[in-house]
C-alpha cells in the first residue's frame, strides 16, 4: 500500500462500491439500475465523492473510463436539489469540444435527468437555432453545449450563465489544441466566480493549465491511468507497406469482419477512401467537419447500429466518441502528435474490452512514426506485409473485398416500399396544377389577348415621336416630309409620353434625335442656354390641349 494514501482511500479505489455508497442519491442509482450500470469505474469512484461535497476536480482518465458519469452524476445531485431554472438562464454547464461529444454526453445523461426531474438541451453548431432558443425560453437546468453555438446564444441575450452552479469542461485539452481556449475563458468568466468546476481530460497539460490556475479553486486531483495507451487489452502494430500497396491493405482490412474505425489526415482523404471502398464493395460511413450535423448524425448511428462496419473519420471524431464493440483502430494515415494517436487508439479498448490498433507506415514515414508512438509511450510490434499476405489476416483479420461495388439504398431503411397512392416529397397527383404547368387557356405572363394593347404598342394612326407625316397643312410641315421635324404653326410637339409640350423656333434635326432651336439671329446654331431642345429664356412652355 501506498503509505500516502490512508486505509480509506485504498479500499475506495481496490474494492467494487455501489454508487449509494459514493453518495448518489436513490432516485439516481435506481435510474442507473434500469440503464444496467451497477457497478462504478474507477475515475467514478476516487471523483464523484469530492464532486459530491462540492470540491473543484480535475479528473484523468483514459476515454471510455467512464468520465461522463463521473461529472454527470454529481452534476444531476446537485441541480436536482435546487429550484427550476429560469427562462434563459441554465443552472449548469457542461462544455465540450464537438458536436458528437455533445450528443453522446445529452444521451448518457437524459434518461438520468428525466428520473429526478432535470431537463437537459444540447447547444451546437449546424443545426437551426429556433429549438435551442425555445428550449432555453421555457427553462433549462443543464445546458451541454460546444463554445462557439454557445457564444451565439449568448450574444443574441437568449442565454445567460448568472445562475450557473456547477461548470463541467470535458476533453478540456481538446478545446485547447483545437483553438477554443479563448472562447472558454470568455465564457468561464461570464459565471459566477464561486460556482462549482470540473475538468475532465485525457491529460492535464498545456493550456489546460491556464484554465486551472485562473478558475479552479484548491483543486482536488484524480489520475486514474497514465497518458499512454500501452494498456494490457490493447495491442499496437505498425505494418509497412509499399507505397503502391497501400489502398489495397487498407481495403482488405476494412472488409475484415467485426467493427472497425479507419482515420484519415483530411477531409477530402476519408470521402476519398469511402468512395474507394464502395467501388470495391466495402460499405463505409464518412465522418468529418465538412459534412452537415444531419449527415454526419445519420452515418455515427449507422454505425452504432451495425449497418455499417466501417467508420473512415477525421481527428473530428477521435475524441469522446463511444461506439461499442470497435475492435481495431487503423491509422491510414500516420498521426503527427502523441495525442492524436492517443485518441483515435481509444476508440478502441474501452471500458476493460480487447482491441487493436495499426498503424499503415511507407518506408518514408516509419523514423517520424516511431518518434510519434515512442512519445505517446507505446513499443509497437512492426510488421511487413502486403496485400493478401497471411500476415496481415493474421494481425487484422485483414480479407479479399468482394469486388461488388455497393449500390447506396433509394430510400431510407423501412420506406424502400410504399403503399399503392402514398404521396412522396417530388410526387404530385394527376391533375395537380405545379409551378410552370398553365391549363390551356390559362392567360400568363407575356401572352396577350388579340388586339389587347401592350405598353410599346401604338394603336394604328397613333402619332409617336420622331414620326415624319407626310404635312400637316403648313409650310414647315411639307419640309418634314422630307426628313426635317415637324412643326405647326412655329411651334413642335414633343411625343411619348413625356410630351405635351409646345416649344417654339424647331427646325432642321440632329444626330441625337432633337431638334435644335434657332437662336435669336436665326442662323440655326444652338445657344449655350439651350438644354435638350429647351430655351431657358424665362419663358415656360405651353401645355397642349
Amino acid at each position: 500500500m501506498d503509505p500516502a494514501i490512508d486505509a480509506h482511500q485504498q479500499a475506495a479505489i481496490d474494492e467494487p462500491t455501489d454508487f449509494a455508497a459514493l453518495g448518489v442519491p436513490r432516485q439516481l442509482v435506481r435510474a442507473l439500475s434500469r440503464e444496467g450500470i451497477e457497478t462504478p469505474f474507477e475515475i467514478q469512484r476516487v471523483t464523484v465523492p469530492d464532486a459530491l461535497a462540492g470540491r473543484d476536480v480535475l479528473g484523468r482518465g483514459q476515454t471510455g473510463s467512464g468520465k461522463t458519469l463521473a461529472f454527470g452524476l454529481p452534476v444531476l445531485t446537485r441541480v436536482a436539489a435546487g429550484p427550476r431554472a429560469r427562462p434563459n438562464h441554465p443552472r449548469a454547464l457542461i462544455l465540450v469540444p464537438t458536436r458528437e461529444l455533445a450528443m453522446q454526453v445529452n444521451d448518457a445523461l437524459m434518461p438520468l435527468g428525466r428520473a429526478v426531474g432535470v431537463f437537459l438541451k444540447t447547444a451546437v453548431g449546424g443545426v437551426p437555432y429556433d429549438r435551442q432558443i425555445d428550449s432555453l425560453r421555457r427553462g433549462v437546468e443543464i445546458i451541454v453545449a460546444t463554445p462557439g453555438r454557445l457564444g451565439d446564444l449568448i450574444q443574441r441575450g437568449v442565454c445567460k450563465l448568472d445562475d450557473i452552479e456547477v461548470t463541467v469542461l470535458d476533453e478540456a485539452d481538446q478545446m485547447a489544441d483545437m483553438g477554443f481556449l479563448p472562447d472558454v475563458t470568455e465564457l468561464l468568466a461570464k459565471t459566477p466566480a464561486n460556482a462549482q468546476r470540473l475538468l475532465f481530460s485525457a491529460t492535464l497539460d498545456g493550456d489546460v493549465d491556464t484554465l486551472v490556475r485562473r478558475f479552479m479553486t484548491d483543486p482536488v486531483t484524480h489520475s486514474t491511468d497514465p497518458a499512454t495507451a500501452a494498456v494490457s487489452t490493447m495491442d499496437h502494430h505498425i505494418l509497412l507497406i509499399p507505397p503502391h500497396d497501400k489502398f489495397a491493405v487498407a481495403a482488405s482490412i476494412a472488409a475484415r469482419q467485426g467493427r472497425t474505425m479507419m482515420f484519415a489526415r483530411t477531409q477530402m482523404g476519408v470521402d476519398r477512401l469511402v468512395e474507394q471502398f464502395a467501388a470495391v464493395g466495402v460499405r463505409a460511413g464518412a465522418l468529418h467537419g465538412g459534412k452537415t450535423q444531419r449527415v454526419r448524425t445519420r452515418t455515427l448511428a449507422e454505425f452504432k447500429e451495425g449497418r455499417t462496419n466501417v467508420l473512415v473519420a477525421t481527428d473530428v471524431a477521435a475524441r469522446g466518441i463511444h461506439v461499442d464493440g470497435v475492435s481495431l483502430v487503423v491509422h491510414v494515415d500516420p498521426p503527427k502528435d502523441p495525442k492524436d494517436y492517443l485518441h483515435r487508439a481509444g476508440r478502441t479498448a474501452r471500458a476493460g474490452e480487447s482491441g487493436a490498433v495499426a498503424t499503415l507506415v511507407l518506408p518514408k514515414q516509419r523514423r517520424s512514426t516511431l518518434a510519434v508512438l515512442l512519445k505517446a509511450g507505446v513499443e509497437p510490434a512492426e510488421t511487413r506485409v502486403r496485400s493478401g499476405d497471411a500476415a496481415l489476416a493474421e494481425v487484422t483479420g485483414a480479407r479479399q473485398p468482394s469486388g461488388v461495388p455497393v449500390v447506396e439504398e433509394a430510400a431510407p431503411r423501412g420506406r424502400a416500399e410504399r403503399p399503392r397512392g402514398d404521396r412522396r416529397y417530388g410526387d404530385r397527383p394527376q391533375g395537380e396544377r405545379r409551378f410552370g404547368d398553365r391549363p390551356q387557356g390559362e392567360r400568363r405572363y407575356g401572352d396577350r389577348p388579340q388586339g389587347e394593347r401592350r405598353f410599346g404598342d401604338r394603336p394604328q394612326g397613333e402619332r409617336r415621336y420622331d414620326d415624319r407625316p407626310s404635312g400637316d397643312g403648313t409650310a414647315a410641315g411639307a419640309g418634314a416630309g422630307q426628313g426635317g421635324r415637324t412643326e405647326r404653326g412655329g411651334e413642335w410637339r414633343s411625343g411619348g409620353r413625356h410630351g405635351g409640350f409646345r416649344h417654339e423656333g424647331r427646325t432642321s434635326t440632329d444626330r441625337a434625335g432633337w431638334d435644335r432651336p434657332r437662336d435669336d439671329r436665326g442662323t440655326g446654331e444652338r445657344s449655350t442656354d439651350d438644354r435638350r431642345g429647351h430655351r431657358f429664356d424665362g419663358r415656360r412652355p405651353t401645355p397642349t390641349r
